[in-house]
């Protein structure tokens, strides 16, 4: 769609929805950030001092929100610890939270944290098959002894894409709390996270946005809640106005700026700055159906040529993400002997293979090569020759 604006490393790269790759603007923003150091020391901060609200318009078109509904800061576990800490209050017999049996492990460790805090309860949702969830059996979890609720907008295993809008509409009409973790869909999938209604939201951008490993995490708030003083404060989520008066009260600054707490990692958010560029040129509607494209040619293929590797993504476009997830007792060999020749995709322990052709810079020769690639590996079994090494993601 746009392979000219990235920075392709050699091979085929199919795991952007772990790391996206390099935008020739990221690397261009990080350069013009250390020409400022360079050059200005100190008095950089005359530029970089509001540098993560200037590229609030920007996420908020990725996530369907009001500039003031998000900010760029931390990483997904530290902002759901901050919106916990401002939204879970226990009260009367609403005290439980709820979660699902596939939610990747740091929003659990989190949520457990706060359980334990109140003594509530953390349930799991259970999966009938393990990849895929019911929505019926997340409605059903939605009790009138429930507080709030943290959902996978993406499941991170399976790419099953949820009822954002339809589940928002449910849990607040049973008087719980709704967040969403959108790791696994912020620029790859449109929202609507402000319409919906959605009480919170948090995603890294290190994926789809492609803003570079360790990029600063999103944060969105519904602009409902910010009468609320940040249950976690730093200076750095003071009001702009007075912040250097560095006095030792605490005056919010408007909206989800507040959520800030540190000093911000300029060149960290300067990668974030260049990758944002590229979507803003975008139309998120066209990033989307080429995802979907995508997505059903390598499953078009694998039905074809691969009958003994299993899809387990739903096959309907509008519940699943950007990425289609393979399950075979060998994934982890097919996985490494890939990477073995030049082509990079995931591996999910025990037994899932995970492909993302990601729509701003994959093409259908690069999943047709890779589908063959497997299938020669198959019919050899030259996979079982790879050891084992390296970090497998």
């Amino acid at each position: 769609m746009r392979r000219d604006l990235f920075a392709m490393p050699p091979g085929i790269y199919l795991d952007g929805n772990s790391l996206g790759v390099m935008p020739h603007a990221a690397r261009e923003a990080v350069l013009r950030r250390l020409d400022e150091w360079q050059r200005d020391a100190v008095e950089g901060w005359d530029r970089w001092f509001g540098l993560a609200e200037s590229l609030a318009p920007s996420i908020a078109r990725l996530v369907g929100a009001h500039p003031h509904e998000v900010i760029a800061t931390g990483s997904i576990t530290a902002n759901l610890h901050s919106l916990l800490a401002t939204l879970y209050r226990p009260q009367g017999g609403r005290r439980h939270l709820v979660a699902t049996s596939l939610d990747f492990p740091s929003d659990v460790y989190a949520l457990q944290a706060w359980a334990a805090r109140y003594d509530a309860e953390l349930r799991l949702i259970p999966s009938r098959d393990g990849h895929t969830l019911h929505e019926e059996d997340i409605l059903a979890a939605l009790t009138d002894d429930v507080a709030l609720a943290l959902l996978p907008t993406v499941l991170y295993r399976s790419g099953q894409l949820l009822d954002v809008a339809g589940l928002t509409r449910e849990a607040q009409s049973r008087g719980v709390l709704i967040g969403w973790d959108a790791a696994h869909s912020v620029g790859s999938v449109p929202h609507a996270l402000h319409d919906s209604g959605a009480d919170f939201a948090v995603w890294c951008h290190y994926k789809y946005v492609n803003a570079g490993p360790g990029a600063p995490g999103g944060l969105y708030l519904h602009e409902r809640h910010h009468d609320r003083l940040p249950g976690l404060r730093g200076w750095w989520g003071h009001d702009k106005g007075t912040q250097f008066e560095m006095a030792h009260t605490f005056r919010p600054a408007p909206g989800a700026g507040a959520y800030q707490l540190g000093t911000p990692p300029i060149l960290a958010l300067a990668a974030l700055e260049g990758a944002l560029s590229v979507f803003d040129t975008l139309s998120l509607e066209e990033v989307r159906a080429r995802s979907l494209e995508l997505t059903l040619h390598l499953m078009a293929l694998v039905d074809a040529h691969l009958p003994e590797l299993r899809i387990v993504t739903p096959r309907e476009p509008a519940r699943r993400g950007g990425h289609v997830a393979l399950v075979h007792r060998e994934a982890q060999a097919l996985s490494l002997a890939l990477r073995a020749r030049s082509i990079t995709p995931d591996f999910r322990s025990p037994d899932i293979l995970r492909l993302a052709p990601v729509a701003l810079y994959n093409t259908e020769a690069e999943i047709e090569a890779t589908v063959g690639v497997l299938r020669e590996l198959l019919d050899t079994g030259a996979h079982r020759a790879v050891e084992a090494g390296g970090l497998v993601t």
